[in-house]
């Protein structure tokens, strides 16, 4: 009797365990640990988050239907398993099955569309459940080729970083003097994914080289679930980044006891000059971290080899003057500053130069705008230096007054 019983759970097994077998995630293999998945707690600030369910992945398969199964493998193959869990009553709602009836019809009626298949969940395989801290919120996927690859504004090598990714790097710059762009224009954005950064699209497929084909047939419903879960389990909280008016709009319902909701314009360059490269955004999301979790519970925004954001920790920065400056036209877009800097022992330097890269918009052609600005302000008068700055700045700001009205108010793209 018992050798009858063995015999039958073997059966009953052999049909996950052949899927299994089949499925893309033996192609990718399981996700790279976060090097700062741990975050130290805080017991001040601390709230126990709910315990993560327990799933039999498994047996819910086993549960489907045949159709469910065939439409939901790809989930079962490539969604990691901790969102799985948390999503898998979503994944059998009539409006998610719809979704990927259309994605059926579209792929059978030989309509390219973007990311790839196996990219669709990135996301979650790079970024587990149980490690995210940041949450950065786009819209549409790149509908180009060789681009999206489930990471909102990410794009995988040799594809050049596109205009929004270039001017989140000047924000970037702004908050942390020490990061550097990847090389070759890269736009390779897997390890902030591995930190803990969830980048997330409104919409997680896309028709070839048409911009927003896939909105509104369900993906939406489902990334809000997402967002939600996020929301309601961390608990101990997670900083948001909503940036464009239709990323707001996710966020409204987010507890903002628990967590940080950072909004401003698109880093697109048809908006950013209104004030996305002086949001400072990173900074202020580490700062929140750091405050709640420790130093360890930071995101290193670095993203080339050996390199850290972090690295000149050891040194102080006073700003004399700061700010920015965008023409009528579009043709300016300058970040000026003075600062004045000293090593760990406080020996200033005598000379100090800030340089910001950006790109706007004018009349629909990409425009590289560089800005540099050079003081004296070590051994001289920091008061006279700002106000140098200051009149530089009046003058500036008159002619952008004197320039008529902004061009750069094109609706909002995104990735």
């Amino acid at each position: 009797m018992s050798a009858l019983k063995r015999k039958a759970g073997a059966e009953a097994g052999a049909e996950p365990k052949k899927a299994k077998q089949g499925s893309i995630m033996t192609f990718f293999g399981a996700p790279k640990p976060s090097s700062t998945a741990s975050i130290a707690s805080n017991s001040a600030t601390s709230v126990p988050e709910p315990a993560t369910p327990k799933f039999d992945k498994a047996k819910w398969a086993a549960s489907l239907t045949p159709e469910q199964r065939q439409l939901l493998q790809l989930e079962i193959d490539t969604l990691h398993e901790s969102w799985l869990a948390l999503l898998k009553d979503e994944l059998v709602t009539k409006e998610f099955l719809e979704l990927k009836r259309f994605l059926d019809r579209e792929t059978a009626a030989g309509r390219k569309w973007f990311p790839p298949k196996e990219d669709i969940y990135s996301w979650s395989r790079h970024t587990p459940f149980n490690t995210v801290k940041v949450v950065i919120l786009g819209q549409d996927p790149y509908h180009n080729h060789n681009q999206a690859h489930g990471l909102a504004f990410s794009v995988r090598p040799p594809t050049p970083a596109p205009g929004s990714l270039r001017n989140m790097y000047t924000a970037l710059k702004a908050d942390y003097p020490a990061f550097n762009p990847p090389p070759n224009r890269g736009g390779l954005l897997t390890p902030w994914a591995d930190r803990g950064v969830l980048m997330l699209n409104t919409c997680l497929t896309v028709r070839a080289h048409e911009a927003n084909s896939h909105s509104n047939r369900g993906w939406e419903r489902f990334t809000q679930r997402v967002i939600d879960l996020v929301a309601a389990r961390r608990s101990r909280g997670v900083v948001f980044m909503a940036w464009g008016t239709p990323a707001g709009k996710r966020v409204l319902k987010v507890d903002t006891k628990r967590h940080l909701v950072l909004k401003s314009v698109h880093p697109s360059p048809l908006s950013a000059a209104k004030g996305f490269f002086t949001c400072r955004h990173f900074r202020l999301a580490n700062d929140w971290l750091a405050e709640r979790y420790g130093p360890d519970g930071r995101v290193d925004w670095a993203l080339n080899e050996g390199e850290s954001v972090f690295a000149d920790e050891g040194k102080t920065t006073t700003t004399v003057g700061a700010v920015a400056v965008g023409s009528a036209a579009g043709k300016v877009l300058e970040v000026e500053s003075v600062k004045k800097e000293a090593d760990g022992e406080g020996e200033g330097k005598e000379e100090t130069t800030a340089k910001v890269e950006g790109e706007v918009v004018e009349g629909g052609v990409l425009k590289q705008i560089e800005a540099v600005v050079r003081a004296s302000v070590a051994g001289g008068d920091k008061d006279a230096g700002a106000k140098e700055v200051e009149t530089l700045l009046e003058k500036k700001a008159a002619a952008v007054e004197a320039g008529g009205e902004d061009e750069n108010t094109a609706p909002e793209i995104g990735p």
